[in-house]
């Protein structure tokens, strides 16, 4: 992110939908607030590595275009 972008600000409200989301157990909606961070993370590193590599080599990662 750069200096000038913001993250969405969370809310009561989004809070509130989270927990309701996991039949208002609080712990359930943290555990999966973790795990969707982390695909999140594993997701941007896989990008950041095909985005690395298309530029190297001036196109689109052969190992993208075989799945």
């Amino acid at each position: 992110m750069t200096e000038q972008e913001h993250p969405k600000p969370i809310t009561e409200a989004d809070v509130d939908e989270a927990i309701a989301t996991c039949d208002g157990d609080a712990r359930a909606a943290i555990k999966a607030l973790l795990v969707a961070g982390e695909l999140l993370g594993m997701a941007l590193e896989e990008a950041r590595k095909e985005a690395s590599w298309g530029y190297v080599r001036g196109r689109p990662s052969l190992h993208r275009q075989a799945q």
